[in-house]
């Protein structure tokens, strides 16, 4: 009893306490790991033990976000936690909770530390951010970007003129300087912005999960880094949503605050995953955009079939446009033909497995037998393949 009568003074002793405090971000990034910060000080004018329950947003579905420590009088310390949201919208972070004992812990008092907040989950900024970096620094290699060589001039030809002191000798137009019998030489402008479009397909087969996140929100953080990439590489950055009916619109553009109504618009969408309306898709294209453009298109088949019925619309707009169609291997399945059969029902199960894949791998050879550039890849590694195979379209003056 005497134990518990001074835990308790020592406990509620007037004017001493615990204090917490939460750091969050302004927003959160979806798909990565974001940082959360609790600084906890002690009050009290002994050693107390801490426990700190945190009550993050029902959306992770966790309750163990909880950590001891101790701290001495005075003194102070700060928590750090990842958490990794999966969807975009608002998550609400709750009040912080902290138990204080003593040595022998006979009593514990709780301090509920009003902290609620609202944040909202963006499309991945903090990859956004990454490749940006990266490609300031020439070093996009070091995440997989493979380096390519530019075939040709930088420039586009604007036109041939007499040869005057200071001109490159490379540029020299030995067809033009025969038959003029006097040196000319080819004049060229600087290459204009070109159009880059991320198409995404907000259908029923983008609903597919991996690691926690829909195909559709791999395809929007792609979108988000890709755009960016190529504003940064001088071209002008354009967004197309559609399903059933056009989601949204957004011009190829390149001005200073384009990326962040890129940022808005991607964050915004919103999908009832029914079935998509490639026709609808066709006809906005060749009305809206009047300019060669490379079209990056988002999408996801599971079958040759399903692709073949979607193939004249993909015929009509490689023939105004650089289309390349984007889709997604089924890695479970993967992981299924990948390990040894145990018997007839699993030799049957590997087999079929096996038959999708290679389904998978004949709408590629399809669609480039069309003249249309595709991209097969895991979910994990879309935003990489994607970047290489824009920058090698460039390299190859396509667009």
């Amino acid at each position: 009893m005497g134990l518990l009568a001074t835990e308790f003074l020592l406990l509620y002793v007037p004017g001493r306490k615990i204090d917490a405090y939460r750091s969050l971000p302004e927003k959160l990034s979806n798909g990565d790991e974001n940082d959360i910060y609790i600084t906890i000080t002690n009050r009290y004018f002994n050693i107390i033990s801490i426990e700190v329950v945190d009550e993050i947003p029902a959306q992770f579905q966790v309750r163990n976000i909880n950590f001891k420590l101790w701290l001495k009088s005075g003194q102070s310390q700060r928590i750090h936690y990842q958490i990794r949201p999966t969807k975009r919208g608002e998550y609400t972070f709750n009040d912080v909770n902290v138990y204080a004992s003593v040595v022998t812990k006979l009593l514990q008092r709780r301090y509920t530390i009003p902290a609620e907040r609202t944040l909202a989950v963006y499309p991945s900024f903090i990859q956004m951010r990454k490749y940006e970096l990266l490609a300031i620094s020439n070093k996009l290699t070091m995440t997989g970007i493979k380096k390519i060589r530019r075939i040709g001039h930088n420039f586009e030809f604007d036109q041939i003129k007499n040869y005057t002191v200071g001109d490159d000798f490379r540029t020299v137009n030995w067809k033009a300087t025969a038959r003029r019998n006097d040196l000319m030489v080819n004049q060229y402008q600087d290459e204009r912005a070109q159009n880059v479009y991320s198409i995404i397909d907000m259908g029923r087969l983008m609903k597919m999960p991996f690691n926690g996140m829909t195909l559709l929100d791999y395809s929007i953080n792609a979108t988000l880094v890709i755009s960016n990439i190529a504003m940064r590489k001088q071209d002008k950055a354009g967004v197309i949503s559609f399903s059933h009916r056009i989601e949204s619109v957004l011009a190829a553009d390149r001005k200073t605050t384009h990326i962040n109504n890129i940022l808005e618009l991607l964050y915004h969408q919103k999908t009832n995953f029914l079935d998509s309306n490639f026709e609808l898709l066709y006809q906005l294209v060749r009305r809206k955009i009047n300019q060669r453009s490379l079209l990056l298109l988002y999408t996801n088949f599971e079958s040759g079939s399903s692709m073949q019925r979607q193939l004249p619309y993909f015929r009509n707009l490689a023939k105004s446009h650089l289309l390349v169609v984007v889709f997604f291997q089924n890695t479970e399945l993967k992981h299924v033909f990948e390990r040894e059969a145990k018997g007839t029902e699993e030799i049957y199960i590997k087999t079929i497995a096996e038959k999708f894949d290679y389904e998978k791998r004949l709408i590629t050879k399809e669609l480039e037998a069309n003249g249309i550039h595709s991209i097969l890849t895991a979910p994990e590694n879309l935003t990489v393949n994607t970047i290489n195979k824009y920058l090698e379209l460039k390299a190859r003056g396509l667009i």
